[in-house]
């Protein structure tokens, strides 16, 4: 199984982070954290890496639904969004919200994951106009 959801696009780092926030708040989703992992592991181990920001994007309503399932979930919450530099691209990679009915098993968070994933998906698709061929 796959666990994630992945667009590449032919935009810089800056905009594409931008545009991915756009997205995400166009289907619900906030940002609850940034991790600027480029800037943190450089500050903490002098070591250089491409840009590579971690988003911490929640659904209010679909976590408050997977939560009322399984209070354990949290476990996998938010859903992470990796925004990162590849060559003259960059990549988007959301974490496939049907990761939580297959780690847990329980058939009670499809819909759930259903419905985070048929929003990811549009927020993705959203970006199209930069989309790089792979």
């Amino acid at each position: 199984m796959t666990y994630d959801r992945t667009v590449y696009l032919e935009t810089d780092f800056a905009t594409a982070v931008t545009r991915v926030r756009e997205a995400l708040g166009e289907q619900g989703f906030g940002v609850l954290t940034e991790i600027d992992v480029t800037a943190t592991l450089k500050a903490k181990l002098d070591e250089d890496m491409e840009d590579y920001v971690i988003l911490g994007a929640c659904n209010p309503p679909l976590a408050h639904q997977a939560l009322a399932t399984d209070r354990t979930i949290g476990l996998l919450l938010p859903c992470n969004v990796v925004v990162r530099a590849d060559g003259d691209h960059t990549v988007v990679q959301a974490l496939d919200p049907q990761t939580m009915v297959a780690l847990t098993g329980l058939d009670a968070l499809r819909p759930v994951a259903d419905e985070a994933t048929r929003r990811l998906d549009a927020a993705l698709a959203s970006l199209r106009g930069t989309v790089a061929e792979r």
